[in-house]
């Protein structure tokens, strides 16, 4: 609102939500939400993208004080692009998992302390009713609120200032990250597949100014990515059934840099401090068991055969912090350390990449479990599956819970992190669904419309964290390591490498400043100097650097006080007397905007369209990766033919037969079932510095051979349709009979020829020669006779109308008949 001369208010402008408060050289600025777009629907919260922001100065202009430097902030600030991938929600705790808000927030709790969570002003807010004069009681609810989660909140310093002076329902939490849906349609079926990734607001930044750890254990480019499978024909929480499974990507948890100085593509790597007791590793993974308990599984992906040592650094420090570590936690929950090259795999033409990524994934899958808020169907009974006995995680009276985390990483922790999430992500999502009851065993195979959809989401995902840390797209994607990206990738390949290149070399550093202002990591004084004079951000990030601390962590019980005692389950889930401090009874009306699920959704108040709604404009798997051919078999999970790439033109000279094997062979890389053998062992067998060069073939690699001859060729076709017969059949049709199975039938034939020679009037040698009991409902029935069914007129009279109009001669319709049609024409088109 804006005071307009003797007239009264006038409107300045409508938000949607207030980002925060603001503060440089002169007055407070107000951040205000103007445009918002829905991204996702989660039980009937709507999750929303902030689309345009408007900054207003409150003071007025009369008793402004103007300072030369304050437009000069005021550019900075903005410079934080609030329209690009800033996420919100009225209703929904984006800075939780769903395995806490349906967690802890189910916890049992005393209503009657409702009033010592409210000060007297909300009470008096909270109570207000329209009807309260009418004398109709009030519906009031009681729920539970939780804090946020202080890391993945981006304008927590903005709302600091008024956070104990407003009501709560004025304080708006925003993440930064990436939020996208799509629907999954199983026969009709709609199953929501849900991505968020929430990007850490601690030692935030770009992509060469922030590597390593802060003295307080966080990381740079710290992003938890949450998938969240649910049954989307049923909306509610309590009613309907959801599943989730969180990992974690961050930088290696060291004291590391790279000086960007030298204008390299690859600036060399330093180690900064030396940290012979792993203290900031330390406070990093107490951070990580505190959040997700045990087992913590780190997956490192650098290089470790370097003709310079380069990345070969970091492993060669990480190693040992984490083993001085374990040596002081209990065996059971140590950490995990897997070291694999990726990027010399992925060289090599002898070795494919994803199938061991596979194997990791269903290892780590195992170990971890995933949330789902149902206990076991029917159906896993009826279809047991022995991987579904073996999974890990932790089991409660209403279905399962994830403990410990898988967290990957690079040195960029972008491209080939991204492959391997989405990797661990694709198993995580065979198992979720087949504990919703979608499939009946927990594999997905490649292009398939399910893992097509999924690879899509995971792709925007990437591109997404991508440029907020590195400056530009993927470079190396799924299909890549997949090796059937088409011949035109290699030149977008080059455009993403240079066009990162030049963000890391001339608009890092105005990223830079714009995050550490928006954050309030540097709040502008007169007294200090300003943002631009300061040689770097080091002394910003690192409390310790400015100041002794007087407690320093003891280098043996390196983790938090209460944290071992409720491992595997983590400490922020467990409903301790501490935990429950942070949880606040809230007093809702019924009708009450924050919990009114149908209001939301449907916005009955608002004059909509049904094609502009979000869950008909999201994406679609029916709608846009099944093909539109007649007699196309519709499940997602039927693997189809894989599009005209790179690797199907160089054999494109095949013969058609030939052609389709090898397609089938080459591009629908879906990696075998993993034996319990290769499971078991251990990935340091590929840490080995002693391995052979490239051109060896190791026991674990899958070798592509196109076949040539003929005879070759057909051998192959018959295996692979030996192959489809007994996926779909369970048994293979093309084998003859087992001898036992061949006397079986040999017998049944026999007695069926014979037993017209037997005497009606003898049912005595009739029992002793076959031994049938009759179980049919029909009286009079025998092995040589069975009396006709009694069939109704009206039965009648239906088949003879349906043989008429099978010779084209229609009957003529009634008066119900026209009635009928004209109840669907109505319903249907009008």
């Amino acid at each position: 609102m804006g005071q307009k001369g003797s007239s009264g208010l006038s409107r300045a402008v409508s938000a949607y939500g207030i980002v925060g408060f603001v503060r440089f050289l002169e007055g407070y600025y107000l951040v205000l939400i103007t445009k918002r777009r829905k991204m996702a629907d989660i039980g009937g919260h709507s999750i929303y993208k902030i689309e345009d922001t408007n900054m207003i100065y409150i003071p007025n202009d009369s008793v402004r004080v103007t300072h030369p430097d304050e437009a000069r902030y005021v550019r900075i600030f903005q410079n934080v692009d609030l329209s690009s991938n800033f996420y919100f929600s009225y209703s929904y705790d984006l800075s939780h998992s769903l395995q806490y808000n349906l967690t802890l927030l189910h916890s049992p709790c005393d209503p009657g302390t409702v009033e010592e969570v409210h000060t007297r002003r909300s009470r008096q807010q909270d109570s207000f009713d329209i009807f309260e004069d009418e004398g109709l009681p009030t519906q009031v609810f009681h729920g539970l609120q939780s804090e946020p989660y202080a890391k993945y909140v981006w304008n927590g310093k903005l709302l600091e200032r008024v956070k104990d002076t407003v009501h709560p329902d004025w304080l708006m939490y925003i993440i930064h990250g990436f939020c996208g849906q799509s629907k999954l349609l199983i026969y009709g079926r709609p199953v929501h597949v849900t991505l968020i990734a929430r990007r850490s607001s601690k030692f935030a930044g770009t992509r060469f100014l922030k590597r390593g750890a802060n003295c307080e254990g966080d990381v740079a480019n710290e992003v938890e990515t949450e998938q969240i499978i649910h049954d989307a024909s049923v909306m509610s929480f309590t009613a309907g059934s959801y599943s989730s499974y969180v990992q974690v990507r961050g930088s290696v948890p060291l004291y590391w840099s790279q000086d960007i100085s030298t204008m390299m593509p690859k600036p060399p790597i330093r180690l900064d401090q030396a940290d012979p007791y792993a203290h900031v590793a330390a406070l990093h993974f107490d951070q990580m068991l505190q959040r997700f308990g045990s087992p913590i599984i780190i997956l490192n992906l650098v290089k470790k055969r370097e003709k310079r040592k380069h990345e070969k650094i970091l492993s060669e420090e990480l190693f040992p912090a984490v083993i001085n570590l374990n040596q002081f936690l209990p065996p059971e929950h140590c950490i995990d350390y897997i070291a694999w090259d990726m990027a010399r795999y992925t060289k090599s033409k002898l070795y494919n990449v994803l199938d061991r990524l596979s194997m990791i994934a269903e290892n780590v899958v195992k170990r971890t479990g995933f949330f789902i808020n149902r206990s076991d169907f029917f159906c896993h009974t009826l279809r047991p599956d022995e991987r579904w006995g073996d999974l890990g995680g932790s089991l409660t009276s209403s279905g399962r819970v994830q403990t410990g985390v898988l967290r990957t990483n690079c040195v960029d922790c972008l491209d080939r992190t991204n492959t391997a999430q989405f990797m661990v992500g694709k198993c995580a999502l065979a198992y979720q669904l087949y504990a919703l009851g979608m499939i009946d065993k927990p594999k997905l195979q490649f292009d398939t419309d399910c893992v097509r959809l999924f690879e899509e989401l995971y792709e925007d995902h990437g591109d997404t964290l991508s440029l907020q840390y590195g400056g530009s797209q993927l470079v190396h994607r799924v299909k890549t390591y997949r090796k059937i990206a088409p011949w035109t990738q290699h030149s977008k390949d080059i455009m993403q490498t240079l066009s990162r290149y030049y963000s890391n070399a001339f608009s890092d550093a105005d990223r830079q400043d714009a995050i550490n202002l928006f954050l309030q990591v540097y709040q502008p004084s007169e007294s200090k100097p300003h943002l631009w004079e300061l040689p770097t951000d080091f002394y910003l990030h690192q409390r310790n650097s400015m100041a002794l601390t007087h407690d320093r962590r003891s280098y043996t019980y390196w983790w938090s006080e209460g944290i071992l005692s409720y491992l595997p389950l983590p400490y922020d889930e467990v409903p301790c007397e501490e935990n429950m401090k942070k949880v606040g009874v809230r007093r809702v009306n019924r009708y009450d905007e924050s919990i009114d699920t149908y209001t939301e959704f449907f916005k009955p108040y608002e004059l909509t369209s049904f094609d502009d709604t979000f869950c008909i404009a999201m994406t679609n798997s029916a709608r846009e990766l099944m093909p539109k051919t007649v007699g196309v078999d519709p499940s997602p999970f039927t693997v189809r033919k894989p599009e005209e790439t790179g690797k199907s033109a160089v054999i494109g000279a095949k013969s058609s037969k030939e052609e389709t094997v090898v397609q089938r062979k080459t591009a629908a890389s879906a990696p075998p079932p993993p034996s319990e053998e290769q499971i078991s062992s251990s990935s340091e067998d590929d840490s080995e510095d002693d391995r052979d060069d490239d051109g060896s073939v190791s026991q674990r690699s899958t070798p592509v051979k196109l076949l040539t001859e003929s005879g070759e060729s057909v051998r192959t076709q018959e295996d692979f349709l030996q192959q489809s017969m007994r996926e779909t059949y369970g048994l293979n049709l093309a084998a003859l009979p087992a001898e036992d199975d061949m006397l079986i039938y040999e017998r049944f034939a026999y007695l069926g020829q014979n037993q017209h020679k037997l005497e009606r009037t003898e049912p005595s040698v009739l029992e002793n020669a076959i031994n049938v009991v009759p179980v049919s409902c029909f009286t009079t029935d025998s092995i040589y006779e069975v009396s006709s069914p009694q069939v109704d007129r009206d039965n009648r009279e239906v088949f003879e109308g349906h043989v008429l109009t099978g010779l084209g001669q229609v009957r003529s319709l009634c008066r119900e008949d026209i009635l009928m049609y004209r109840e669907y024409i109505k319903n249907r088109y009008m």
